[in-house]
């Protein structure tokens, strides 16, 4: 199959530099989205990209102006050593586990890259991130998607069938867009099975919203990642640190699966001022990250609420977003929600008719974004006309 990041699940039938730097990146932009503005002012209230509204930390901040800028005539390979050093620090691995990336879209990129072929291809998740999907179309490797089952969670049942002689699965956990995660127990069982049936596949584990996650027995599959050269980890800054426009993450995994992903592409591409940022993010102190969770925590479940108090259902949100049946096509209520100033996400086939991803913003967004959604809500929708 041939497919496109909007096209991913369509084909199978189911369907002020600061500023920018703290977390206001717009998901690359409003057109990448495939979301067309409406003539007026700009969005008041984003909530459309699963940033952290409130930012980076302070100190990330002042080490990029302080410590970043004075470097920039210089090439980033001293200082990538020294995060790597950092991070390998922070999960108790060694510097040989840890390889840098710009975001994780490049380690996505590059596990794709390494581990798919024109004879081993790509097993994900319908819908899932798609930037896996999108870099394995363009080099023309087979993908595979996979139905979610029941809460929209991954059907692991049905992706250890479709996962058996692949190159390589993407697997997002918590999914984005659908917010829903899988249990460490679960997803250990998984990769064991998976690993005596098929030991040529490698897994990629996607831990990108790993701080938000709540639920009882969610894990990291970082411990087995150093262990098994057949996992790997992608974490990034970009989430709970809220360095979505500064652009670097990082893979944890086995030395000898690091090494051949580091082969091909190594760290050259990412700025001093994603290091520097990072270096300072690595030693913001744990009561920041906790007090970013509550915050989240606090939010999402006051909007979820507000949505199940009306009769609309969401999934069990691991995330900094929510996926909530609205009962109407995403881009009806998109563009009602646009025209009072909030922007939430694009469409996510095959749930577009019925489905919205909203991000989580402050609660005092929320607070204004709920009256908004109210206004959306009481239209007739076109679609039941």
């Amino acid at each position: 199959m041939s497919l496109s990041r909007r096209s991913f699940v369509q084909t199978l039938g189911v369907g002020g530099a600061g500023l920018w730097i703290t977390a206001r990146g717009r998901e690359a932009s409003l057109f990448a989205q495939g979301i067309q503005p409406l003539a007026g002012p700009a969005p008041s209230i984003i909530l459309s990209s699963n940033e952290n509204p409130l930012g980076c930390n302070a100190d990330v901040l002042a080490a990029i102006k302080n410590a970043a800028f004075p470097e920039a005539g210089r090439y980033p390979f001293a200082t990538a050593e020294e995060v790597s050093e950092l991070v390998a620090k922070k999960h108790g691995v060694k510097r040989e586990n840890v390889l840098l990336g710009s975001g994780s879209t490049q380690i996505l990129r590059t596990s794709t890259h390494v581990f798919t072929s024109k004879t081993a291809g790509l097993v994900a998740a319908i819908p899932a991130y798609e930037e896996c999907a999108d870099y394995a179309r363009l080099m023309g490797h087979p993908i595979t998607g996979v139905k979610l089952g029941a809460g929209l969670k991954m059907d692991l049942d049905a992706m250890q069938q479709a996962s058996k002689g692949a190159g390589l699965v993407f697997y997002c956990n918590p999914n984005n867009p659908v917010a829903t995660a899988v249990t460490g127990s679960d997803t250990r069982a998984y990769l064991d099975t998976l690993m005596k049936a098929s030991p040529s596949t490698t897994v990629l584990v996607d831990e990108a919203y790993f701080e938000y996650g709540t639920m009882p027995g969610y894990e990291t599959m970082i411990p087995l990642a150093v262990t098994n050269p057949r996992v790997v980890v992608a974490r990034t800054f970009s989430k709970c640190f809220g360095m979505a426009g500064i652009r670097i993450g990082y893979a944890i995994g086995h030395r000898d699966t690091i090494k051949k992903m580091a082969d091909w592409d190594g760290v050259g591409n990412i700025s001093v001022m994603a290091l520097q940022g990072a270096k300072a993010a690595l030693a913001v102190p744990d009561s920041w990250v906790k007090e970013e969770q509550k915050r989240n925590e606090a939010a999402r479940n006051f909007t979820q609420k507000w949505f199940a108090d009306r009769g609309y259902t969401h999934t069990d949100s691991q995330t900094n977003f929510m996926f909530i049946d609205v009962k109407r096509p995403a881009r009806e209520f998109r563009e009602a929600c646009l025209k009072e100033g909030v922007l939430i996400g694009r469409d996510f086939p095959p749930y577009e008719k019925t489905h919205v991803r909203i991000s989580i913003g402050t609660m005092a967004e929320m607070q204004k974004a709920v009256q908004v959604f109210e206004h959306a809500l009481a239209q007739p929708s076109k679609a039941a006309a």
